[in-house]
């Protein structure tokens, strides 16, 4: 009876402890950079928020470059000021000009580039946010990509320019591997061979634009810092805890139910 009991202890310790490998999986798998806009209609000004976390268990990050569209140029771009990290707008030629509101454009911002001092670096298991105000937006129905390149304090960068499906171009700009490969790599030798590790870029829709009031500002957002990017990380916060949670209760379903079955045997 004794060792009955203790295989079926065994058994829910298993499959509560790969229940909950399961949910830290789920939560390393969504650490990417990703942009949470707080409006995102057509013609408007938006506030951009990008998350930030650091992937690399011994490099820090400190460095940050988002790249903005030249098919569809956000001709109004502006910075919030953070503590430690200098920002800077890169305005350059566009590949052809392009037309806004009855405007020839030929020039615009392309790129916003962050640089962190040794104090304000992003370290293990922190992470960050950067934001900038654009307008306007252009019509409803376009994608726009804002690529990002991570770079940390040991030369190597992470660029986050992948499709959200399709093509995976995983360049570095060193020859070393970038941080999350360097951790997936030990689990590359037992997984099959096309898989392959997906940076996705940045991006969202524009929507069309609402006649009621409450849609998106004429004017550049001036929303408090970071109410867009907490819901986001309180959502992300949340679903972890369930798929947790509901792991656990499988677990322990599953142990009760070994446990019951070794009664009925021996009865």
């Amino acid at each position: 009876m004794n060792t009955s009991i203790r295989r079926t202890l065994k058994t829910a310790a298993a499959a509560s402890l790969t229940a909950g490998l399961l949910a830290a999986g789920a939560a390393a798998a969504s650490a990417h950079v990703t942009v949470d806009p707080s409006a995102t209609a057509e013609g408007g000004f938006t506030k951009l928020t990008f998350s930030v976390p650091n992937e690399s268990e011994t490099a820090k990050t400190n460095r940050l470059e988002v790249k903005l569209p030249t098919d569809n140029p956000l001709t109004s771009v502006s910075v919030k000021p953070m503590d430690g990290w200098k920002a800077q707008v890169v305005t350059t030629t566009l590949p052809k000009p392009v037309e806004i509101a009855g405007a020839t454009v030929t020039k615009a911002p392309t790129s916003v580039i962050w640089t962190a001092d040794a104090a304000h670096q992003i370290g293990q298991n922190e992470f960050q946010t950067f934001t900038l105000s654009v307008g306007r937006l252009p019509a409803a129905g376009t994608t726009l990509m804002l690529p990002a390149a991570q770079g940390y304090t040991d030369g190597t960068t992470v660029n986050w320019a992948d499709a959200a499906e399709g093509g995976h171009d995983h360049s570095s700009s060193t020859s070393s591997a970038s941080p999350s490969a360097a951790v997936s790599s030990a689990a590359a030798a037992s997984a099959p061979a096309e898989v392959e590790e997906h940076h996705p870029a940045p991006s969202f829709v524009v929507t069309a634009a609402e006649s009621a009031e409450g849609s998106a500002s004429a004017t550049p957002d001036v929303a408090p810092a970071g109410s867009a990017s907490e819901g986001t990380d309180s959502n992300g916060g949340q679903a972890v805890g369930w798929i947790g949670l509901v792991a656990g209760l499988l677990g322990l379903a599953a142990g009760a139910t070994a446990l019951a079955r070794t009664r009925a045997v021996k009865k």
